[in-house]
């Protein structure tokens, strides 16, 4: 079949559709975002009507997956670690349900939180949900194991989890595609109560589940992904998981090393590999990306006590990515004081674009704000994050997606006045809906900005479930009209909105300010997409 050279978020997306997808549930979120931008671009996924549209959260995500494996049909769901909280409740009952069709859960994890607020492992949640793990080190990997994942959940009745890190997420390689296979049809589940999780059907649906376990080992035993490379140095032996093997692999070459690895890419890790490997060796050097979970299990398995080297012991860093220079040093291989970065490439903090309406609004805010004092202002996640940041330094919070209308409710309920939240569109429609509800079932104090820039800007412009919809949702939920206003974030209206904000900030409710202007970003390119078209045209 044909070659590509595709980031390994594409090549996810790409043996998906090869493998026979229906529909990829998604929302935004580094980085996992290109997986389903992919499908989205692709030709053959819009002649075969392949469902690809976001979803409001990661939750309806994955509960949308399901639905589609429930109806037969071969379905993934795709989102960041930090979603996949989010997300936790359906996925982590999908492994008591099983599934019908194939579902795949895509989780990218970010190590050294590039743009995330935590860095947590996924094979957490997939060892706590009892469902197999694929971990790819490569982006053929995570072609071939994308297409291994669906018939892998076919064949166990179970959800699939393929856990990727952002530098497999976001770089390039040669990908060669495989056969094209037909998409399923429909088809209901054999068993019509398998999907009803009610205690005493639950109860049954879990003895199954953990009935499956050896199953699940025993597959991970035969399936190849999980493997013994030979070598003559048994001084050591590496274990390494999923990335890990390029960064071991790459110094190996240049160090002349030849210590017997055991590559893993598939779990739950089979204890009998595990105790063959470590047999062979005097003591075991552990690299894996995120946390050490098999690094922790090991003590438990092993039949023999055996020196284990990695996170735990402080051979490697308990934080942060791996990489060469790590591997190196619990190698004990000489290296190259780091050199000095020039001034040129040293790092600049983040910043909003200029002509960015959060500017405008986060400069009428903090104008507003002057009489009360500082430390009123809890925010969400999103670009206008970077209000915390020098010169606006407007806000105090960002812990996870919807969190600053309920912080700020928490606040008021304290008794702080005022309290502010400051939520994107975006992020409102994904998870900031409920707490609004809240806050006007007991009419608290609370002054909610959402800064609507009719987008997901933060990752990159993608369609946003708010975009014309907001009064009517907020009017929905009940906030009085007189107290729902709208404004708009230019800098020739500054004493307009600051005022607007002002009169919201003395009230004694539930007020709703939405600060409307076009993403300046989005804005451009929609500019730009016009012109070509007229040019073309004329």
């Amino acid at each position: 079949m044909t070659g590509l050279v595709l980031l390994g978020d594409e090549a996810i997306g790409q043996g998906a559709l090869d493998a026979g997808l229906s529909g990829v549930y998604a929302y935004p979120g580094t980085p996992s975002t290109e997986i389903t931008e992919y499908i989205q671009r692709s030709k053959e996924a819009l002649e075969r009507n392949v469902h690809a549209r976001w979803s409001a959260n990661e939750k309806t995500a994955m509960e949308s997956g399901l639905g589609m494996s429930y109806a037969g049909k071969r379905a993934m769901v795709c989102m960041k670690h930090v979603g996949l909280n989010v997300a936790a409740d359906a996925f982590i009952n999908s492994g008591m349900t099983g599934v019908n069709g194939g579902l795949v859960v895509v989780v990218a994890d970010d190590p050294s939180m590039h743009s995330s607020q935590n860095e947590q492992d996924s094979r957490f949640y997939g060892k706590f949900a009892m469902i197999p793990v694929l971990e790819p080190a490569t982006q053929q990997e995570a072609y071939d194991m994308t297409r291994y994942g669906f018939e892998l959940s076919e064949k166990f009745g179970l959800p699939v989890m393929l856990r990727i890190t952002t530098r497999l997420a976001h770089s390039r390689s040669a990908v060669v595609r495989s056969e094209l296979r037909k998409e399923n049809g429909v088809k209901l589940p054999t068993d019509l109560k398998q999907f009803i999780l009610l205690p005493a059907l639950a109860r049954k649906r879990y003895k199954l589940l953990l009935s499956t376990q050896d199953k699940l080992e025993m597959e991970s035993a035969t399936s190849g992904l999980n493997r013994i490379e030979e070598g003559e140095d048994t001084s050591r032996g590496i274990i390494v998981c999923g990335l890990a093997y390029n960064y071991y692999r790459e110094v190996a070459a240049e160090a002349g090393l030849n210590h017997p690895v055991l590559k893993i890419s598939q779990y739950p890790v089979p204890v009998e590999l595990l105790n063959e490997f470590v047999k062979q060796v005097e003591r075991v050097v552990v690299f894996e990306e995120g946390a050490p979970i098999l690094e922790e299990s090991l003590t438990g398995v092993l039949e023999n006590e055996y020196q284990i080297g990695g996170r735990l012991n402080g051979l490697l860093p308990r934080d942060g990515e791996l990489d060469p220079l790590l591997v190196k040093r619990a190698l004990e291989i000489a290296t190259e004081s780091a050199r000095e970065i020039p001034a040129i490439v040293k790092n600049r903090p983040p910043a909003l674009c200029k002509g960015c309406s959060h500017i405008d609004m986060y400069n009428a805010l903090g104008e507003a704000l002057e009489p009360y004092g500082p430390g009123r202002v809890f925010s969400d996640i999103g670009c206008y994050t970077l209000g915390a940041l020098p010169p606006y330094n407007a806000i105090n919070s960002c812990v996870d997606m919807g969190a600053s209308v309920t912080m700020a409710k928490g606040a008021s309920d304290a008794g702080l006045r005022p309290a502010v939240a400051v939520i994107g569109d975006s992020t409102f429609t994904h998870s900031g809906m409920t707490g609004l509800l809240d806050a006007v079932v007991e009419q608290t104090p609370v002054t909610v900005i959402i800064s609507d820039n009719s987008t997901t800007g933060m990752t990159g412009g993608q369609q946003s479930h708010a975009t014309n919809r907001l009064f009517e949702i907020c009017r929905g939920l009940g906030v009085e009209e007189e107290h729902l206003r709208l404004m708009n974030p230019l800098r020739k209206h500054h004493e307009e909105s600051r005022k607007i904000v002002a009169d919201e900030l003395a009230y004694e409710g539930v007020s709703v300010i939405i600060a409307q202007r076009e993403c300046i970003q989005t804005a451009s390119r929609r500019l730009r997409s016009q012109k070509s078209v007229k040019s073309v045209k004329s």
